[in-house]
């Protein structure tokens, strides 16, 4: 055991004064007749509980964990014992990994695929005798070298067959696993410099790349949702897949509108100057809004920071959008690291509980806000019910007839917004 001295969390309720104790999640409560856990299906992050070590670009390592082992396979199987009772003892249903977390990188693919086959053995085992699942899996097609000007955009064919073959293997693991979802993030899908990039080569390539994953999930069988993760920069100075417009246009012009949802991260949000609830708000209108990365950034700095979700404020604005949609296709996964100087263990639970009772706090409130706003916005659209409204609504008139129609009207004003009164609502319901 890896965490001898913490026992299972539990929900104690919002008067509970121990950290190590959930204040609102509460798994089996229900709200809209589905129950917390149903509606969150929170999962780790492999990549930064178990693989982050405390390096930032102006710094070494901070963190030495007990499965850090010196044999490589040796390390990775104690991670999948450490994954599986960290999330047992956080009540956790879910995990999530790139193929690099899982298992070490060989000389070639052939190699690979030897070292994940084996730790994917010992994650099926531990399946066996526990309730910890895969939410999705997906592959690192940015941290090494060869990935230094792309993937699926690099100018380089054989680094594109590379992405490719790294793909099908972790889309055939997901599959194996039973996986919820299989997502790509584009991490160095773009350019550095404009004038020496073919961006018409690239985008076809990029949109090929999509098609192949999405014909090879159709021919392996697997029952999972695509997911596409929008980021505007950061590594690259401009993503192709910068927000959720930018890739519902991308996969509208080629053909992979039926194919792909998307995967919003709060922190990415915030980087292409949006906030959390608008990327999630143009998911939902657009019916892509499949899965969400739990997390936030630093507005005072201009990278992702990857924190854990602890605004309440935002879990709540996040979860109206959520409740409007009647939930996400596959869940909330925790993109969230702890700070380079939080070294201790304990660390990763406090990071984790505040962040899922952050989200349970933005659901209640969220749920009690919802009759209130909708009853705002919709006295605001009103007009929109009368004869005009609703022949401007139904696309049944044209500049003629709206010129004819208001041409001796007065119009001076429109009625007040009430903005004051809504964020005083909000507090009312938030404390």
């Amino acid at each position: 055991m890896f965490f001898k001295n913490i026992d299972k969390i539990k929900y104690e309720g919002e008067k509970s004064q121990n950290p190590l104790s959930y204040r609102y999640y509460d798994p089996e409560e229900e709200i809209k007749g589905k129950k917390m856990k149903d509606w969150f299906k929170f999962s780790v992050a492999y990549w930064h509980t178990l693989n982050n070590k405390g390096m930032d670009p102006f710094g070494s390592p901070t963190m030495n964990r007990p499965w850090d082992l010196s044999d490589p396979l040796d390390s990775a199987y104690a991670k999948v014992d450490a994954m599986f009772e960290f999330c047992e003892k956080l009540g956790l249903e879910y995990f999530t990994f790139h193929d690099v977390d899982i298992a070490p990188e060989g000389e070639t693919i052939r190699e690979s695929y030897k070292n994940l086959d084996k730790v994917v053995d010992k994650i099926k085992e531990n399946m066996k005798s526990s309730k910890v699942k895969l939410l999705w899996g997906t592959a690192n097609l940015f941290s090494h070298p060869r990935y230094a000007q792309g993937a699926a955009t690099s100018p380089n064919p054989e680094v594109y067959a590379y992405a490719a073959a790294q793909v099908k293997k972790a889309l055939e693991i997901t599959n194996e696993l039973n996986g919820l979802g299989y997502v790509l993030w584009g991490g160095r899908e773009g350019y550095d410099n404009l004038l020496l990039t073919n961006s018409e080569l690239e985008e076809k390539n990029f949109a090929n790349f999509l098609k192949m994953v999405s014909d090879y999930k159709n021919k392996i069988g697997f029952n999972g949702v695509l997911l596409i993760e929008p980021k505007p920069k950061e590594p690259t100075k401009h993503q192709y897949d910068y927000d959720s417009l930018s890739v519902i246009a991308f996969l509208k012009k080629y053909g992979l509108d039926n194919d792909y949802k998307l995967n919003i991260e709060a922190n990415h949000a915030t980087l292409a100057g949006h906030t959390f609830s608008h990327e999630l708000r143009y998911a939902r209108l657009n019916n892509k809004l499949g899965s969400i990365d739990a997390n936030r950034g630093d507005l005072l700095l201009g990278w992702d920071t990857d924190q854990f979700p602890t605004n309440v404020y935002e879990t709540t604005f996040a979860m109206y959008e959520v409740l409007k949609n009647n939930g996400v296709d596959v869940g909330f996964n925790f993109d969230a690291k702890v700070r380079r100087a939080s070294t201790d263990l304990l660390d990763l639970f406090y990071g984790h509980i505040s962040g899922i009772d952050a989200f349970a706090l933005g659901l209640r409130i969220a749920n009690k806000l919802m009759p209130i706003i909708d009853e705002m916005v919709e006295k605001r659209y009103e007009k929109f019910n009368n004869d005009l409204g609703k022949e401007i609504l139904n696309g049944e008139t044209n500049l003629e007839k709206l010129s004819e129609y208001i041409m001796d009207k007065k119009v001076e004003k429109v009625e007040s917004l009430k903005q004051e009164l809504l964020e005083l609502i909000i507090n009312m319901h938030m404390f």
